[in-house]
């Protein structure tokens, strides 16, 4: 495939905060911008907020004030029925994997590709192709209740990049996986960045980043967001 052309901001946020009813601002006075392209890693201690951070990201929140910009829309004016199309854009590892649990692996890796009507000997080329290269040739046919954790992270990681997102959002991706896996993974996300896709991982595996050293990064301490080089 193409290489996306690069330039531009996927993500821009200015003067963000965001609350929970009428409790503190679980963020506030968040500004940065992710260049169209660009890996980061996310960095922060537990509850500094960056599962909120990320939220907004891939559009399961809007700000309480200021202005999240995502592919140059703001989401705060971006009519509900225009969201969908927007969130097909977005690849997203969650760390609860968020697996359908009726489906087998390879269906549940096929679901963005079915949604886009892509044709289904396609999806037979493909979804089979990726579940190997993370090391589950063998579980195609398996449902998430007979999966360990870490095999249920690789298949959620495969349905986040099967389709090729523009943006990437990895919530923890190799928490669940051994140290081959990890840098198979982190390959894995290095070549979708390098044919395009905007990558960010939120991660608290200081020596995965070392390893990886993609700058600057998003450091989130204490409600606030800090480029670390």
């Amino acid at each position: 495939m193409p290489q996306r052309p690069p330039g531009g901001n996927i993500l821009k946020f200015d003067n963000v905060g965001l609350r929970y009813g009428l409790g503190p601002e679980v963020l506030r006075d968040v500004s940065f911008r992710v260049a169209t392209g660009s890996f980061h890693f996310l960095t922060g201690p537990s509850g500094a907020g960056k599962s909120t951070l990320l939220r907004l990201m891939y559009l399961g929140l809007k700000p309480t004030r200021g202005r999240v910009m995502v592919f140059d829309r703001d989401v705060a004016t971006t009519a509900r029925y225009e969201l969908p199309a927007l969130r097909r854009r977005i690849g997203v590892v969650f760390q609860d994997f968020r697996l359908l649990d009726h489906l087998t692996a390879l269906d549940n890796v096929a679901l963005p590709l079915r949604v886009r009507g892509l044709r289904e000997a396609e999806i037979r080329r493909h979804v089979p192709e990726l579940l190997s290269w993370v090391g589950l040739a063998d579980q195609l046919d398996a449902r998430p209740s007979t999966l360990s954790g870490g095999q249920k992270q690789r298949v959620a990681i495969a349905r986040a990049v099967i389709g090729r997102p523009d943006l990437l959002l990895a919530d923890e991706p190799t928490g669940n996986v051994d140290d081959q896996i990890a840098m198979r993974l982190m390959r894995l996300f290095e070549e979708l960045n390098k044919l395009g896709t905007t990558i960010l991982v939120a991660t608290h595996n200081e020596g995965l980043v070392s390893r990886f050293p993609h700058n600057p990064r998003l450091h989130v301490e204490r409600g606030q967001v800090v480029r670390v080089t």
